[in-house]
């Protein structure tokens, strides 16, 4: 991988992966797009399969959406209630999180786990 040649003012190298890390880069976020990828659709389900605190995964959702990864779309108006899918950028990331799994497979097995 050849290394990105921007370097800011202060001295910090500006790369597409640190923007990327901005957006995606936490266990939540990356938990959520794992589960929409899969079929989960909703808050609930989200806050069960990732074991993810109520505020914390609210707050991923939003940043999630406000990024352009995920959108959101009512799916009952009484009480008003809504689904998450991905969005062609979010799509976009199924392939780094099969390569995700399987470096995980590979190289991030607890002790013991074999």
């Amino acid at each position: 991988m050849e290394p990105d040649a921007v370097v800011s003012d202060s001295g910090v190298r500006e790369c597409a992966i640190a923007d990327a890390l901005e957006v995606i880069g936490d266990r939540w976020s990356l938990l959520v797009i794992r589960e929409i990828s899969y079929g989960t659709r909703r808050f609930n389900d989200f806050q069960e399969r990732t074991g993810a605190p109520r505020q914390i995964l609210a707050a991923r959702l939003k940043k999630l959406e406000a990024a352009g990864v995920i959108e959101r779309r009512p799916y009952s108006e009484h009480p008003p209630r809504f689904e998450y899918l991905l969005t062609e950028a979010g799509l976009a990331l199924t392939p780094v999180l099969r390569a995700l799994r399987s470096w995980g497979e590979e190289y991030a097995r607890p002790a013991g786990g074999e």
